[in-house]
């Protein structure tokens, strides 16, 4: 978690110096607030917290920032466009850009590509989460910079798929849809539960029953 939250705090930070040059202050009220905001969510943070992580005065965050939300969205909304996005995308490309044989063999790709994501950059996905439906600038970022793209992507490969007699005739967008939302579901379940210690998890066994789940859903042949 510290490396992501380093590696991912560096690249911001290049990113904003790179528009306009940050004081040394400023960059500490940054990296504060995207550590306290990972950790706690945007609700339960303070600008007092993140003025002591700063190691800075309360009122000089305000100097900067006129609210507690404009920090927010100083970090986020940019960071959705320049870098959150590529961070979910990364890796993805690759494997939408794969010519494969069935479309099962591209459920298990996106499996472990989205396992891998999650395992490098689980400070990202919780601000995600946290904070996008709470947020309509947020969302809207995320629809144009992330939906948008996948959708066009994803939607390419099942009109593929279709045009070869391959999945059921159904809405592109409803095969998407349908596809992701398990897939997630494994992956975050697994993620949070799957990895304890103490949990009865056979993940060999959970993944063969998600494709299967959603090859026979689809009528995939």
């Amino acid at each position: 978690m510290r490396e992501t939250m380093e590696q991912w705090m560096e690249e911001l930070l290049s990113i904003e110096a790179a528009g306009e040059k940050m004081t040394e202050k400023q960059s500490r009220i940054m990296k504060a607030a995207i550590e306290v905001f990972a950790e706690k969510g945007y609700a339960a943070s303070s600008t007092n917290e993140i003025a002591q992580r700063a190691g800075v005065a309360e009122g000089t965050i305000f100097r900067h920032y006129k609210t507690k939300k404009d920090l927010l969205l100083s970090i986020v909304a940019p960071a959705m466009s320049k870098l959150i996005a590529p961070f979910v995308l990364r890796g993805f490309d690759k494997v939408l850009d794969v010519d494969y044989d069935s479309y099962e063999e591209l459920l298990r790709a996106m499996i472990e590509n989205r396992i891998e994501f999650l395992r490098k950059h689980m400070a990202v996905f919780k601000i995600l989460v946290q904070e996008i439906p709470f947020h309509p600038e947020l969302q809207e970022q995320f629809r144009k910079n992330v939906l948008t793209k996948v959708m066009e992507r994803l939607g390419k490969i099942v009109e593929k798929f279709q045009a070869e007699g391959k999945i059921l005739s159904l809405p592109g967008t409803t095969v998407i849809r349908l596809t992701v939302s398990v897939i997630i579901g494994y992956v975050l379940t697994r993620t949070f539960y799957g990895e304890r210690e103490d949990a009865n998890w056979d993940d060999e066994r959970e993944r063969e029953e998600t494709i299967s789940f959603i090859v026979r859903g689809l009528g995939i042949k």
